[in-house]
């Protein structure tokens, strides 16, 4: 865990986002929150952490998702040097998603 990030409002956050019990509600929080930019750049991450966990190249990865080899690059570095948190929340996911 970053320490860096380990605040109080942080904390905070997690927790309530830990309260949401759908997606329905984790639009209605998540664009509250964020912008529409902010939440596109985040699924487009996880739209590529997916893919590069595929075995997917970067210049498939960047056709598909638009995201710049920097971007892709950076996620490809927390894939393999990160938290897993990547990791652990595929194994949680359904194959089809």
């Amino acid at each position: 865990m970053n320490k860096k990030i380990k605040t109080p409002a942080v904390d905070m956050l997690f927790d309530a986002v830990l309260t949401l019990e759908n997606q329905d509600e984790c639009y209605a929080f998540f664009e509250d929150i964020c912008t529409v930019n902010e939440l596109l750049s985040l699924s487009q991450r996880f739209e590529v952490a997916k893919m590069l966990r595929q075995k997917k190249t970067y210049l498939e990865i960047a056709e598909k998702t638009g995201a710049s080899t920097a971007t892709i690059s950076r996620v490809n570095r927390s894939l393999n040097f990160g938290n897993d948190g990547y990791d652990m929340v595929f194994k949680r996911l359904p194959e089809d998603k």
